[in-house]
């Protein structure tokens, strides 16, 4: 029995298995460490999760079941060591991706199957 994508995602962010990908607080979220999720999940050999091996064709499946991707809103410092420490953090940051659906909620897993492609 193949599970569907939102299936295969949920399994993936309950298990402990996988460091790249996770609920932000809340459980409102996805948050994917683009790099590791590259290596860990999509460069598996032989025991593929998805049917890709490329991040931007797994970020096209998000999207085609109703992800969309979140912005970090960072509140900026005005002293410039406080900013320049902010910035660094940013830049390491930057490798995480976030993405939301409403349909899809750490607290209320019964939603997920309303997850449909578009």
């Amino acid at each position: 029995l193949s599970l569907r994508f939102p299936q295969k995602l949920w399994k993936m962010l309950e298990s402990s298995k996988f460091q790249s990908i996770w609920w932000t607080e809340g459980g409102k979220c996805v948050a994917i460490n683009k790099d590791l999720f590259e290596v860990e999940v999509l460069g598996r050999e032989g025991q593929q999760v998805f049917h890709t091996q490329k991040i931007k064709s797994f970020m096209r499946q998000l999207n085609a079941y109703g992800f969309t991707k979140m912005q970090r809103n960072l509140q900026r410092s005005a002293s410039l060591p406080e900013f320049l420490a902010e910035e660094a953090a940013a830049s390491a940051h930057s490798q995480i991706l976030y993405y939301y659906n409403p349909s899809f909620n750490r607290a209320h897993p019964w939603l997920s199957e309303t997850c449909k492609r578009r």
